[in-house]
């Protein structure tokens, strides 16, 4: 993959007379909008389904890609035809990405710009797309429509017809998008078998912690029968629990939004619930005076645990100095171990395990609540080594899974360096700052 340094130039630049670009190809004319594409307004017609732009830039039926998380109207005011091959804007998506070439015919809200090139063989959608899009990721369409309209980010026809555009020849728009085209293939391609690695050694932390808290360390060791059918067998010289005899276990209390202020005590959301500490990321406060006549009990101390009951796994935090005094939201669970033949950090692997969650969900059958809390725990199990054992399974967990998660930030590095190439392969080559020939098309 060559670096964006590598990639030829053209021979002369001019200035492009835009805040967004500062110069073009000399080559390339500049045009506005207005006098490259029209706005298409066609009819519906009866065979027509909905055609949904989606923020990634792909433009599609929308029973190709899912048909979940939608409004649907009720009467279908104002809708149009949209025809494959057209260049489509989603006015209030736009700053975010919604933006590209559909590749079906069908039917929209009034709310998508339609484009078709005003003449045959002069401007290539393909290409404006890409162009379009990334002038939208750069935050130019956002502060383009913030400046036209207040507290706005629609970005409409008339706001792109009224942009000067540049014009490179149309075979040049061709190759231009072609290469993209299979450039970002190739990239996104890389992307997802990251992914899959970063799943895969996900997988494989949670096979250690499960086999560490259901078997131990030592394979050999004699096994006994639980008495529960889907534990099965465990260490001989384990015990078996129930969870609120070796933990205190506290939902965080109902507290209205009326209840919330500018300052005071820090009420813990769930976005602070996501990493080894609790963090007061997203808090909300409340008056002093309110905590200590209502809710003084709930206060969090150092060391504490929290989980949410709404998480589906290894999520559990350690409450640190900075959280200390601070209030639960309902939803997140404080857990305390009680006795002292439980270690700590034995009952925070515990509780971000695939034998935690089994529980949970077996508890949750033929239902659909979402949500778990303390009468759920209440009914669980935990496997009790002794605690010396605790220590060496923590020991042992600990550097398994520090060993796994550099791994992790390895493939998470390069997604992010991969994206970050994506973005500038494709904001060089639309505004001409490295030269696309054909041959880098076929090669």
């Amino acid at each position: 993959m060559l670096s964006i340094a590598e990639y030829p130039k053209y021979e002369a630049y001019k200035d492009s007379k835009m805040t967004w670009v500062s110069e073009f190809p000399e080559s390339w004319r500049i045009e506005k909008g207005k006098w490259l594409f029209n706005r298409a307004e066609r009819p519906v017609r009866s065979e027509d389904e909905i055609v949904t732009c989606f923020r990634d830039g792909v433009v599609t039926l929308r029973k190709n890609r899912r048909t979940e998380g939608f409004t649907n109207a009720m009467k279908e005011h104002g809708y149009q035809g949209i025809r494959k091959g057209d260049l489509v804007i989603h006015a209030m998506d736009a700053f975010a990405g919604a933006i590209g070439v559909s590749d079906s015919d069908g039917k929209s809200t009034p709310v998508y710009a339609a484009c078709v090139p005003r003449n045959k063989g002069e401007v290539l959608p393909e290409f404006y797309a890409y162009f379009l899009r990334d002038m939208a990721l750069s935050g130019f369409v956002a502060s383009l429509a913030k400046g036209i309209r207040e507290r706005s980010t629609d970005f409409r026809f008339n706001d792109f017809a009224n942009l000067d555009l540049p014009v490179p020849l149309f075979e040049e728009q061709r190759v231009i998008a072609k290469f993209l085209d299979k450039k970002t293939t190739q990239i996104d391609e890389a992307i997802a078998i990251k992914e899959q690695q970063i799943a895969l050694l996900k997988e494989r932390k949670q096979i250690i912690i499960q086999k560490a808290v259901t078997q131990g360390l030592d394979p050999t060791v004699p096994m006994k029968d639980s008495g529960v059918d889907w534990i099965g067998e465990i260490p001989a010289h384990w015990g078996m629990s129930p969870l609120t005899k070796e933990v205190f276990i506290q939902e965080g209390p109902g507290i209205m939004a009326v209840d919330f202020r500018d300052e005071g005590v820090p009420l813990i959301r769930i976005s602070g619930v996501k990493g080894e500490m609790v963090a007061l990321d997203g808090c909300n406060y409340l008056s002093p005076s309110k905590v200590r006549s209502k809710w003084a009990h709930f206060k969090l101390n150092e060391g504490d645990l929290v989980i949410s009951g709404s998480a589906s796994t290894e999520l559990v935090s350690e409450v640190g100095s900075d959280a200390q005094g601070a209030i639960l939201y309902t939803g997140l669970i404080r857990i305390i171990p009680q006795r002292k033949n439980l270690l700590k950090e034995y009952l925070m692997i515990f509780l971000g395990s695939p034998f935690f969650f089994t529980q949970i969900d077996l508890q949750k059958t033929g239902s659909t609540i979402s949500h778990y809390g303390p009468s759920h725990l209440s009914r669980m199990f935990i496997l009790m080594p002794d605690f010396e054992e605790q220590v060496k399974i923590v020991d042992s967990v600990k550097d398994q899974k520090a060993e796994i998660d550099k791994a992790i930030s390895v493939q998470q590095h390069q997604i992010e360096k991969l994206k970050e190439y994506k973005t500038t392969l494709i904001n060089s080559a639309v505004t001409g700052k490295i030269r696309i020939t054909p041959d880098m098309v076929e090669a």
